[in-house]
């Protein structure tokens, strides 16, 4: 610890090493690199997977490009959400305003796209010249006859997390609009789950099999119509609670739909929240409890003897992971317990005292729990702790291998389904890979781990 900046240490706590009271949910610190991403980008990543909606970007070129394609979110259909427009404001716009250039580009892009909805966020020089947003999405809503939306999303407000609530504004005045004559008494929303790599399908099919409708997955192969109906489910799953939970909650007291918080990661996780669902509705189908344990039973009797076999391999290994969603690092956690390895350390982007509190429950003694950690502090403690594979994002995959650690790619960019007990043996099997690969006994610092175990052997 003598090597972290001293007005960093409140945000480093040591599992099991007194009480934890981690300061959390405020802005990184100036001049040291965080790993968290500003207002604008929590914004857009929630909103982006709405993919028959048009998403502009009201500001410099930089912010779209910097969140171009940003989540690897499949669609079933329209692709719309995969292209980036911005009004790309100059120094002229800055000192005169943007506004007649934003009615200017809604105009044409409603015209040559015909989404459904249109999006358009607020970046950091938006909110400094005082553009009137709002007014300008009026406007063009009334002229246009679909919902144009605001998201106040100035990136200078706050954290990530300021951006995920200025999403679920927007997306709250979407919703009430919709016809639900066809909703199922037996129906959920899934909240929090951006389709990474299909993920949401393979979901959405276990809920097919319990005989559970989804009305609208928010936002992951989202649609515009979908959300519009959504009041008329049962019950809200949030899963990303970061992301989404504000809009649950928003939900709970205008329509009062209760909500329940899941991971779809992990063996345990994912049938615990598909087990919260069937008690949830077991009252209304009487059959759906038994349904959901031959899902789970049919699913494990495949999954289990895979994982014994990895196992043997991975048994004792040493993990590091640096999440952006803190619900990841607790299913996490689980699962490495399954494949034997030991979690040593473990950050988030937006964890809260409540989420962290709950990591020093489930972690080891000496678990390094990190809140909006920067490149230096991840580095000295996968070094201090002589990690074998390091779980993060893009941000983090360069830290892992300059310093010859196996990556796993837990994050947006992701290609590989590893939710759900498929996603589960997708990602042992990809843990497995990293950390056995060969290549590490070439590293320096693996390669000198070896020898020293070689000798100690011998000596012994």
């Amino acid at each position: 610890m003598s090597t972290i900046l001293e007005e960093r240490k409140d945000q480093i706590h040591l599992s099991g090493q007194g009480a934890i009271d981690i300061a959390c949910n405020r802005e990184s610190l100036a001049g040291a690199v965080s790993q968290r991403a500003c207002v604008f980008c929590g914004s857009r990543v929630v909103l982006y997977p709405i993919a028959d909606a048009l998403h502009l970007v009201h500001g410099p070129i930089g912010c779209a490009v910097y969140t171009w394609d940003i989540r690897g979110a499949l669609s079933s259909g329209p692709e719309l959400h995969r292209l980036s427009f911005s009004t790309d404001l100059q120094e002229t716009d800055v000192i005169f305003g943007g506004e007649k250039k934003l009615e200017a580009a809604l105009d044409e892009l409603i015209d040559r796209h015909s989404p459904k909805a249109a999006f358009v966020y607020s970046t950091c020089i938006v909110g400094i010249i005082g553009d009137d947003v709002e007014a300008v999405c009026r406007k063009m809503s009334e002229k246009k006859g679909i919902p144009v939306l605001p998201v106040q999303s100035e990136g200078f407000k706050g954290s990530k997390r300021e951006g995920y609530l200025a999403a679920c504004k927007a997306m709250f005045r979407l919703i009430g609009g919709g016809d639900t004559s066809d909703v199922s008494p037996v129906s959920v929303n899934i909240f929090g789950d951006f389709n990474l790599a299909g993920e949401i399908w393979i979901v959405r099919e276990y809920f097919r099999k319990m005989g559970v409708q989804v009305v609208a997955n928010v936002t992951g192969d989202g649609r515009v119509r979908d959300i519009a109906r959504c009041h008329g489910a049962a019950l809200n799953l949030v899963q990303c609670s970061g992301a989404t939970l504000d809009l649950a909650r928003m939900m709970e007291d205008k329509y009062d739909i209760p909500y329940e918080r899941v991971s779809y990661l992990g063996i345990e996780d994912m049938a615990d929240s598909l087990y919260k669902v069937a008690d949830f509705f077991k009252d209304r189908d009487p059959g759906i409890v038994e349904r959901t344990q031959a899902l789970v039973r049919e699913e494990l009797e495949a999954l289990m003897p895979e994982l014994a076999r990895m196992r043997r391999d991975l048994e004792g290994r040493k993990v590091a992971m640096y999440v952006g969603g803190s619900f990841k690092a607790f299913s996490l956690v689980k699962a490495f317990r399954h494949l034997g390895m030991q979690v040593v350390l473990v950050g988030s982007q937006t964890g809260t005292k409540e989420d962290y509190a709950e990591l020093e429950q489930i972690t080891d003694p000496g678990t390094v729990i990190i809140d909006d950690a920067n490149p230096l502090e991840l580095s000295h403690f996968i070094k201090e702790k002589d990690v074998d594979v390091f779980v993060g994002g893009v941000k983090e995959r360069p830290i892992a291998f300059k310093l010859g650690v196996g990556f796993c790619d837990h994050n947006h960019e992701r290609k590989e389904a590893l939710e759900g007990f498929e996603g589960m043996l997708n990602f042992a099997r990809e843990i497995h890979r990293s950390v056995m690969s060969p290549v590490w006994q070439f590293v320096p610092r693996r390669a000198n781990r070896a020898g020293r175990n070689r000798k100690e052997a011998v000596n012994e």
